[in-house]
């Protein structure tokens, strides 16, 4: 593959392309006719092969000339690349501001270029949570302060699961076991939507006509989005005949004394920690709802996967019922 832009289909700049929702959204744009450049973080011993469809690109959030090739007869931009890791909140602000004022300068030198959509997260609707969803926040402002010209908007998914995901998989894994291991009380709600779902909502953006600075929120059509019993009941029958399933709570002050040695020690030893005390913070948050009628009045995109069945999908078994 040489120059996609001489293809006749639209291009999408993607970043994040490597990633658990950039490879469903990267297969999903070219299932669906687009052609896709692709950044990728390069290091020793790694080099990715263009396929049909993608034009890979070799570079940082920081690199101006890895993102100049990036955006280069680009139609539109889709940025999904994000930090969820870190023990300080400039780990998290250097991807998740920064680099989105650095791929929207880009996108804004790309005279081919007219659309640009930050794939945000709901944790961004609370950003007084952690250093994470701030991050995420203050990505949605830059863009806002920053696009000029281009139509934008930010989309905020809640939790997302599917093949691939290894955040959510160990807690499917241990249901399909029997034990659901649940952080605080377990009185939350929360929202849901499989990763298929996500990339199809991308793509119905891309081939809408909406109002520039728009942000919204996306949800698998759950209304009022589950609580522990809907899904413990859900996996019981999708992974174990019926089987119960029983609850194994953490109290919060147990997760609050690992998340803090945690963090203390990812300072000292400079790794990047998954749980700390924002983290904490946000997985016992009491409200993880979300509505994603807006958007669907706005795209005509409407949701597929139920919970059964990506949770069936996600480990690999069938539901028949």
């Amino acid at each position: 593959m040489n120059d996609l832009a001489d293809s006749g289909h639209p291009v999408i700049a993607l970043t994040g392309a490597t990633g658990f929702i950039g490879t469903a959204l990267r297969e999903r744009l070219v299932a669906a006719g687009y052609r896709v450049r692709a950044l990728y973080r390069p290091r020793p011993g790694r080099v990715l092969e263009n396929a049909p469809g993608v034009k890979w690109i070799a570079g940082d959030l920081n690199d101006r000339d890895a993102l100049a090739a990036l955006v280069k007869g680009a139609d539109a931009v889709v940025h999904c690349a994000g930090n969820v890791r870190g023990a300080r909140a400039a780990d998290f602000d250097v991807v998740n501001e920064a680099g989105v004022i650095d791929i929207v300068r880009a996108a804004r030198e790309e005279s081919h270029c007219h659309r640009f959509l930050l794939v945000s997260s709901l944790a961004a609707r609370e950003p007084q949570l952690s250093d994470y969803s701030r991050s995420k926040w203050l990505g949605e402002r830059a863009l806002a302060a920053h696009a000029g010209d281009l139509v934008w908007a930010a989309l905020r998914p809640p939790a997302v699961y599917g093949p691939g995901d290894r955040e959510m998989l160990p807690l499917f894994q241990s249901m399909a076991r029997g034990i659901a291991p649940i952080p605080g009380s377990g009185d939350g709600r929360f929202s849901l939507i499989h990763v298929s779902d996500l990339a199809s909502a991308i793509v119905a953006w891309l081939r809408s006509d909406t109002q520039s600075g728009q942000t919204f929120e996306l949800d698998d059509g759950h209304a009022g989005g589950y609580d522990w019993d809907t899904v413990l009941s859900a996996a019981s029958r999708v992974l174990r005949d019926n089987a119960p399933i029983r609850r194994l709570l953490i109290p919060t002050p147990l997760l609050r004394a690992i998340a803090g040695a945690n963090r203390t020690a990812a300072r000292v030893f400079g790794y990047a920690p998954m749980l700390t005390p924002g983290k904490v913070r946000e997985l016992t948050h009491a409200d993880w709802v979300c509505d994603g009628r807006a958007f669907t009045r706005a795209t005509g995109w409407t949701p597929e996967i139920g919970f059964e069945r990506g949770l069936a999908a996600t480990l690999g078994n069938t539901v028949t019922h």
